[in-house]
């Protein structure tokens, strides 16, 4: 069961570093897009004015991504660290299991 919460960790890490990738890949598109407009001299101020919206929107998107990321990887290893210590549990209580057995021949 710690296992499953373990890799469902991974994946939602590796989820949220994917969807990430996504947008700055999707932003890079975008300011190619600006760049060739702005060539073309066609309402260059207005896609400039746009464009800067658009960055400084998704600038505090990554930030709030990155500290979700940075929250999850803590969460994650204090999982890892639950998950270890319920295994040094369990590996106790057999041994006590087995002295409570020999106690009672």
């Amino acid at each position: 069961m710690a296992s499953a919460s373990s890799s469902s960790a991974k994946n939602l890490f590796s989820d949220s570093k994917r969807r990430l990738a996504e947008r700055v890949a999707v932003n890079v598109n975008n300011a190619s897009s600006v760049a060739r407009q702005i060539v073309r001299g066609s309402k260059s101020n207005e896609i400039l004015m746009q464009a800067a919206k658009n960055f400084a929107y998704h600038e505090s998107t990554v930030d709030n991504s990155i500290q979700n990321l940075r929250k999850m990887d803590i969460i994650f290893q204090h999982l890892n660290y639950q998950y270890e210590a319920i295994q040094q549990a369990a590996e106790k209580l057999e041994y006590v299991e087995e002295q409570v057995g020999a106690m009672e021949r």
